[in-house]
């Protein structure tokens, strides 16, 4: 299918109605000279359906200029009466500081903490950001623990490929929920279903021949069944949310799709003199830049020594259960990434709301996608050793990841999303908060369902210990 292109039309004041969704576009100044501080491209045309990877590339330069962009004033950065909360949510005073390590504003680019080893990457504690709910009651201008959760930089190397399977095993699970309905109106009797995709259990649930489902059992997942890949505690659908959130969050620049006057009623919601600070297409070149970088990979080193060590290595990490959550290898059937996704909730752009933003790349055609391996049904192995599942990684013996004592949508403080260890090497430092500088003390300090691999590591000789270190240092952001 040959991508078409929808026709915005570019004034002084852009303030045109996006297709049957009642968003509008963003108002900015469509001219700059080459030298001036503007990022935003107001005439920037955004194709539709299936794109090119010429299409796709250009997307994504536009896509990279903003992640790396320092938006300014005059272009909406800034929230001085809006919280940094995932709802639209109002100041009850205006903050005394623009830059605020906590409330934010707290980075000037995204590129400011996603840079290690290289853009997009990781960042150092330097880097970290404070996470919070911003409720209505309080602003949250604290470094109290009690207010604010610090929080190191991921990596966001082969993003769109975690989505994709977020997406397929999501699906799946919606489907043995429906499934498990229909035997148990068709028996009638109570069905109990394993909520098991792609080889990680998400625990049970029990359908009942009324229609009621039974999801007491359910394991380290959301009760709608959605896994939320995105962020350290699994809160984020897709990277369309998690970019709208960050932007405001960061940068205070509110995408129109969450907090346009949809939503709130308002052009300004933040009340910082610049109207509809972000349009759809904005927020679709991010996601297309973020969704499209290659993944990390297994490097092999060019030292015999450390080839025969990380050989060794491996066979420790699976020994020891290490597998047993950072799955080297999960399973995808599709490599055709569309935004909006299908899962995408409210306050998101979602399919069927405005066709002229909805894009569809296909990952197979990029040079990154030909190193990935296939299973006997010829789907594609995403190298990423996660589970895409939240854990207790804490406990009272071992409770160094277990220190925040604010919760983040309704997960529990001691549950956190299973860290992809691709591109682990390229990373440091570790855990959620970036304090444990080495691969060495980062397994130390698995608690809770992670203490028995973690206490089979500690029973290893030292030149075992130095051979699992050596095998994930080779997991590596190219």
């Amino acid at each position: 299918m040959k991508a078409k292109y929808s026709v915005v039309s570019v004034a002084l004041v852009v303030l045109a109605l996006l297709a049957g969704s009642g968003l509008v576009l963003a108002e900015v100044v469509t001219e700059h000279e080459p030298w001036q501080d503007q990022h935003l491209q107001a005439d920037f045309q955004l194709p539709t359906g299936a794109v090119s990877p010429a299409e796709l590339e250009r997307i994504r330069e536009y896509g990279e200029q903003l992640f790396k962009a320092r938006f300014t004033r005059e272009e909406g950065a800034g929230r001085p009466k809006a919280t940094q909360a995932i709802i639209p949510t109002k100041r009850k005073r205006v903050s005394e500081f623009t830059f605020s390590r906590t409330a934010g504003l707290d980075a000037a680019a995204c590129a400011g903490c996603h840079n290690e080893p290289k853009l997009g990457g990781a960042g150092d504690f330097a880097a970290n950001v404070f996470v919070s709910e911003g409720f209505v009651n309080a602003d949250f201008d604290s470094l109290d623990p009690q207010f604010s959760n610090e929080r190191n930089s991921n990596h966001l190397f082969g993003a769109g490929l975690v989505e994709l399977l977020a997406r397929e095993m999501t699906t799946e699970l919606h489907q043995l929920r429906q499934q498990a309905l229909q035997q148990a109106r068709r028996t009638q009797q109570a069905v109990k279903v394993e909520l098991r995709t792609k080889g990680v259990s998400y625990g049970y649930l029990t359908a009942e021949p009324e229609g009621v489902v039974d999801l007491t059992a359910l394991q380290g997942i959301d009760t709608d069944l959605i896994i939320r890949p995105f962020s350290q505690k699994g809160v984020f659908v897709s990277l369309r949310q998690f970019t709208i959130n960050a932007m405001n969050q960061h940068h205070g620049m509110q995408a129109i799709e969450r907090f346009g006057e949809r939503w709130t009623g308002e052009a300004d919601f933040d009340e910082d003199g610049i109207k509809n600070e972000m349009n759809a297409a904005d927020i679709s070149a991010l996601v297309a830049w973020q969704a499209s970088l290659p993944p990390p990979i297994q490097q092999q080193p060019a030292d015999l020594k450390w080839q025969q060590a990380a050989a060794k290595g491996e066979q420790l990490f699976h020994k020891i259960q290490c597998a047993s959550c950072h799955i080297p290898a999960l399973p995808l059937k599709s490599l055709s990434f569309t935004d909006p996704g299908g899962w995408d909730l409210a306050g998101t752009l979602r399919q069927g709301e405005q066709t002229d933003a909805k894009l569809s790349y296909d990952f197979a055609l990029q040079t990154w996608a030909k190193q990935l391996k296939r299973n006997e049904k010829g789907e594609f192995l995403i190298p990423l050793f996660g589970d895409l599942k939240r854990h207790v990684i804490a406990d009272e013996q071992v409770a160094a990841l277990g220190n925040e004592l604010l919760s983040q949508r309704f997960v529990e403080r001691d549950q956190f999303m299973t860290s992809e260890l691709w591109g682990i090497a390229s990373t440091a430092p570790y855990g959620h908060r970036g304090d444990q500088l080495t691969l060495n003390e980062i397994i130390q300090a698995h608690g809770g369902e992670g203490r028995a691999a973690r206490d089979a590591y500690l029973a290893l000789s030292d030149t075992e210990r130095s051979s699992l270190i050596a095998y994930l240092k080779t997991l590596v952001i190219e």
